[in-house]
């Protein structure tokens, strides 16, 4: 009746992993018992969970990339420290204890923390920066979401029942086949994978769609914001990455239920390597090319300046989209391709650092005679343009065939190099610059600069080192060492991630200060930043339709334009009745229904993988009735809610949402 699933799948096999277990689950009743002591489980059902908000959702996502950071900080902290100590004995980790830890932390900190947080800020800032009042896909939006939480909820289960994979978060085979991984430790790894990337390329066309159709009267194209034409391009590679990294699980998969042999012998292999880095590589710029324009925004407001080359920055990102499709094949030089292939790809790969050095000129000569103001966002994206510069620099050298630096710690090095400054630190940035936009009040800065140095500098200690001993010939993914001189630099890389450890407890105190003292930190208008864009136009936080009136657009930066013309309190003329999208269940039972339906097919429990398959179609097909109904604002109810946003930003944000 339950398949596979016996007792032994509980982690009786490591007391760390049963700490774990026990961790993940009390903390999940300890989340559901302070709801039900407050009383906010109808609130949390009715206002949230059913919620088609795009702005809803998109703080949803944020708290997941938060929460799973919490894990993938924690898993480093447990590689490092067995690096760090296992120096002959062999550490405090058994090696398959250790390489489910490599391979859990990798994949939440891609998966589940990254675009999280990316399709998180798209879904809060995209609309209200274009002037739209909704996502083209409200319901589309909302499933991706719930597909995305969906895939962490099975990462996470794994702790509890069974295990994760332990043949690395790129599931190479034969390691990743049945007869070297014959646990469901891959199959979490394939279900959590195509989980999330349906929902994220659900979430990418939704974006697409919306910035393609829904701009303010005016808006062209090259009058888009920087982080809108970033939310294009990303969207654009999503929807063109992402399938070949759902064909590559589904075939691995049938692999090793069902003995078919598509990535069986050499040939197989390269076909499986393939596969995943024509999304791998691009997936790297899926997450950098938000970040990008998230300091865009940032720079021009904190320099005061409109941003210098508009033109060059958003042909850069255009250039960066193209060849992201085009060089993947460097991440594998080694493999053995013909001598003109890897010519090709070893010529192509230093031409993506051309638009990259463009945008941080770019940056730089904006910063310049700027009135520079060094709140916490602005700190962030400094930070990345110092220590980008040399995860840049080390990148010409995995352009060289011959190099000894392709399967060493270097890599490793390098990776989180353009990773956490380019892309992490972007959406901290983000968070930080964006947090009064979605509620009303601002960061506590003390806490938030603190948080900024453990990261700059753990990043900085944690990861120099790996250069070094990558230059040494150290291999990646080693769980302990014989060589002593490698030692003292695995040290130092320990105690780097205890830094970041600190960064990240900073940034949890942030929240519970700012929420604390929320009335003292409250946003003195809508505007606290004096931004340039048109999110800042609308109330913080807004009401669920945005724009009372879509503005029309004149040009780049039209709130600043509106700001200089003395028109950007004019209300409209005239309020009429705005449609918005009613509530739905059917994206978070489909997010349900899809967990019941992956776990159940991981552990060969027929019965209820039929169940969940059921489920998952009666919630689209619930959806398909409901997919025109909207819910009605009357026009005295707008005029009423920006009646008292003009009066007072204060009351503007007791409006109801």
């Amino acid at each position: 009746m339950l398949g596979k699933l016996t007792i032994d799948a509980l982690p009786f096999y490591s007391g760390i992993a049963m700490a774990g277990a026990l961790t993940v689950v009390c903390g999940g009743l300890g989340v559901a018992v302070l709801i039900t002591w407050l009383g906010r489980w109808r609130y949390l059902w009715s206002e949230w969970l059913l919620s088609l908000d795009h702005k809803k959702i998109g703080i949803m996502y944020v708290i997941l990339a938060l929460i799973m950071l919490v894990r993938g900080v924690v898993d480093a902290l447990m590689i490092r420290t067995q690096q760090a100590f296992a120096f002959e004995p062999h550490g405090y980790l058994p090696p398959d204890h250790f390489d489910q830890i490599f391979t859990s932390h990798a994949t939440i900190m891609m998966f589940f923390v990254a675009m999280p947080f990316v399709l998180g800020l798209f879904s809060i800032i995209i609309p209200q920066q274009i002037g739209a009042r909704q996502v083209a896909f409200p319901f589309m939006n909302a499933a991706g979401l719930w597909l995305t939480v969906s895939g962490a909820a099975l990462v996470m289960i794994s702790l509890v029942v069974g295990r994760f994979s332990a043949a690395y978060w790129t599931a190479y085979p034969p390691q990743s086949g049945i007869q070297f991984s014959p646990d469901v430790g891959v199959d979490y790894w394939i279900w959590a994978v195509l989980l999330s990337s349906i929902g994220a390329i659900l979430a990418g066309i939704s974006f697409l769609v919306t910035i393609v159709k829904r701009r303010a009267p005016g808006m062209k194209l090259m009058a888009m914001p920087l982080f809108t034409w970033t939310a294009l391009c990303t969207s654009i590679l999503i929807i063109t990455a992402y399938p070949a990294l759902i064909v590559a699980a589904t075939l691995l998969g049938l692999d090793r239920h069902l003995g078919m042999q598509f990535f069986a012998g050499s040939n197989g292999v390269a076909n499986y390597v393939s596969l995943f880095w024509i999304w791998g590589h691009p997936h790297v710029y899926i997450l950098i090319l938000p970040a990008c324009g998230i300091y865009s925004e940032v720079v021009a407001t904190f320099s005061g300046r409109r941003l210098f080359g508009y033109a060059a920055l958003v042909y850069s990102m255009i250039a960066i989209t193209v060849l992201s499709l085009v060089v993947w094949l460097h991440h594998f030089l080694t493999i053995g391709s013909a001598a003109d292939v890897s010519a090709f790809f070893g010529r192509a790969a230093p031409l993506i650092a051309v638009p990259t050095i463009v945008t941080i000129v770019c940056w730089s000569l904006t910063i310049y005679r700027g009135e520079v103001r060094f709140s916490v966002p602005m700190l962030f994206t400094l930070g990345y343009i110092v220590t980008f510069l040399i995860g840049g620099i080390t990148g010409f050298l995995f352009a060289v065939v011959p190099a000894g630096i392709h399967d060493t710690t270097f890599r490793v090095a390098h990776f989180h190099n353009l990773l956490i400054p380019g892309a992490l630190f972007g959406y901290f940035a983000g968070y930080q610059y964006w947090f009064p936009k979605a509620f009303g009040f601002r960061l506590e800065e003390k806490w938030g600069r603190r948080a900024f140095w453990c990261w700059l500098v753990g990043f900085g200690l944690a990861f120099m080192p790996l250069y070094i001993l990558g230059l040494m010939g150290m291999p990646q993914r080693l769980n302990r060492s014989d060589v002593a001189e490698w030692q003292p630099y695995l040290i130092a890389a320990q105690a780097g991630v205890l830094l970041i450890v600190c960064g990240v407890a900073f940034l949890a105190i942030q929240i519970a200060v700012s929420i604390r003292d929320r009335k003292a930190l409250a946003a003195s208008s809508n505007d606290p930043w004096n931004g340039r864009t048109l999110e800042w136009a609308t109330a913080s936080p807004p009401a669920a339709y945005n724009f009372a009136a879509v503005p029309p657009v004149q040009g780049i930066d039209p709130w600043w334009t509106m700001k200089q013309a003395g028109t950007a309190d004019q209300g409209p003329a005239r309020f009429h009745d705005i449609i918005m999208p009613g509530k739905s269940s059917a994206g978070v039972m489909l997010g349900a229904m899809s967990f019941v339906f992956a776990f159940a097919m991981i552990w060969h429990i027929w019965w209820l993988a039929a169940v969940g398959g059921l489920g998952m179609f009666a919630a689209v097909l619930s959806q398909t009735f409901h997919d025109h109904a909207g819910q009605r604002l009357p026009a005295s109810d707008v005029e009423a809610i920006e009646s008292r946003r003009l009066i007072s930003p204060a009351l503007g944000r007791e409006a109801p949402t």
